[in-house]
């Protein structure tokens, strides 16, 4: 499967790096232009291209990890998703307040699936600090935990895989409205902790 993702601020870097460690090949793209992103792509080797965002969005799997404020302008005009995985990589609170967006009851990520139509929507990478993202999952003799959540078991299935492939340990909580909630930032229990699996 093509990997595409949208955002390379601290997430959608860390995704990024994570990939490239793993020796896996995707593309990278953000609201400037390819261009402006050629540090990063020489940082991380051959693995990682730069492309505009409509070029990214016709991956098979598509990491969204953008601003809340700014995904639609961001997502705007990339349709249609035609049943493609879409990696919900974002949390619905932005820097320097901190302070949540209002969501009217529902999960950020029921909120994110309705701004891409046609897509199977997986919560997935978005609980993790950047910098435990990017880096070794192992730790302690153990493998760290990513959480997902979503509505399409075949695609959850999928990104499990991926997840594996990276070297943590994938943990299915459930639906977009159930399980995204566990480990939504801020309101959800599961963000603060970083889990390792031994086995």
């Amino acid at each position: 499967m093509t990997i595409g993702i949208i955002g390379a601020g601290s997430i959608g870097s860390a995704i990024a790096k994570a990939l490239a460690r793993a020796g896996i090949d995707a593309v990278i793209a953000n609201s400037r232009g390819p261009e402006s992103l050629s540090g990063l792509v020489a940082e991380l080797g051959p693995h990682i291209k730069a492309v505009t965002v409509m070029e990214a969005a016709k991956a098979d799997i598509v990491f969204v990890a953008v601003n809340w404020s700014k995904i639609p302008k961001a997502l705007d005009g990339l349709g249609p998703w035609d049943g493609r995985i879409v990696i919900d990589a974002n949390n619905p609170i932005e820097s320097p307040t901190f302070k949540p967006f209002p969501l009217k009851g529902r999960t950020s990520s029921e909120v994110f699936a309705d701004m891409v139509p046609g897509a199977r929507v997986v919560k997935a990478f978005s609980h993790l600090q950047p910098p435990l993202l990017s880096n070794d999952p192992t730790a302690e003799g153990g493998r760290r935990v990513l959480f997902m959540a979503g509505d399409d078991a075949a695609a959850k299935s999928d990104v499990a895989r991926l997840i594996g492939r990276l070297g943590f340990y994938g943990i299915d909580l459930g639906d977009l409205a159930a399980g995204g909630k566990l480990f939504q930032f801020p309101g959800g229990p599961l963000p603060a902790l970083h889990l390792v699996l031994f086995r």
